[in-house]
């Protein structure tokens, strides 16, 4: 069987642990049923991202964008669980079926346990906002590590377990800190950020999603979510053209103006967007000092046994 990953061009650790999770708590798959896609983490229950004449196997998705799909023929959906009753509800499974989200077994893979603390405070924006954002800039004078979700999902899980609180608008950020018990509190910068899988993921281990809101960092974040920069609206960036930096003969002067110092303008830049970045770093702030989520210890363990029953009826019926 092979694992679905919803691959994307900028990269995101919440999918891409797709890609060696499942060979961790199913040993062998892909020797076995080469016709079988098995859907795991992931936002994926929809009715156009699957090939209709496919066999597959869900473990723990979730749904939340598109239409619902259509899960009556038996032969083609074999949903074992989903990630929790918000997405059974939707899709007419029984309320049971709605577990946990499958990334919070990444806690039991050796390399992840044991870990030192080296961060304090870190903050996990949604992929969108690490795309169009300049959430490194705000992040420094709040005293908060940035963490781009984009980086290569195992360094990224493992800073998040790391660290000693989170600050999370990425929800597998939360769902990570979570599972590796480090405190967490949420934050939304728009209404485009999905709160039904947020809401359906909180609910499966007991606790409320209730995002504090943080602005956006730049005008083509705000172009790009329909939301406003400063109190204005922007429309959306126009494409790259070739910068005079790059266009310049690397010259000292241009005509009678004297170029200042890389080292300098660099500096002029950094503290340039730190201004406009302000109203976030500020609520990045106070985020961070805010009154963190952490569900029950032994609600997250019992979704987690739960979850390991199921794995053990697919090797039951499958291997």
């Amino acid at each position: 069987m092979r694992p679905y990953h919803w691959e994307s061009h900028h990269g995101n650790f919440g999918d891409d642990l797709n890609l060696w999770l499942w060979d961790f708590l199913l040993p062998g798959l892909r020797d076995v049923h080469p016709d079988l896609l098995l859907v795991g983490v992931g936002t994926v229950l929809n009715d156009v991202l699957f090939p209709p004449a496919q066999r597959k196997l869900v473990i723990g998705s979730g749904y939340g964008y598109g239409a619902v799909p259509d899960i009556s023929n038996k032969e083609l959906w074999d949903i074992r669980c989903v990630r929790g009753e918000m997405t059974a509800a939707k899709l007419g499974l029984p309320s049971e079926m709605g577990i946990v989200d499958p990334a919070v077994m990444v806690t039991e893979m050796p390399e992840f346990q044991g870990l030192p603390k080296i961060h304090k405070k870190t903050f996990v924006p949604h992929w969108e906002s690490a795309e169009f954002g300049i959430w490194d800039f705000a992040c420094e004078p709040a005293g908060l590590t940035y963490l781009d979700p984009r980086g290569e999902a195992k360094a990224v899980i493992k800073h998040i377990a790391q660290s000693e609180f989170i600050v999370a608008e990425s929800m597998h950020g939360a769902i990570l800190a979570d599972a590796f018990r480090v405190p967490w509190v949420a934050v939304s910068t728009s209404t485009s950020i999905n709160s039904f899988k947020w809401s359906d993921w909180a609910g499966s281990v007991g606790v409320k999603y209730e995002p504090r809101y943080v602005p956006v960092s730049t005008r083509a974040e705000a172009a790009k979510k329909g939301s406003k920069f400063w109190g204005m609206s922007f429309p959306p960036p126009p494409p790259p053209v070739e910068s005079a930096e790059h266009a310049s003969s690397g010259h000292p002067h241009d005509g009678d103006v004297l170029v200042r110092p890389v080292q300098e303008q660099r500096s002029l830049r950094k503290l340039a967007k730190q201004v406009l970045a302000a109203p976030s770093t500020l609520a990045l702030w106070q985020a961070s000092r805010a009154e963190p989520r952490l569900s029950p210890d032994g609600r997250l363990e019992e979704r987690k046994e739960r979850f390991q029953a199921v794995l053990e009826t697919i090797k039951r019926d499958y291997f």
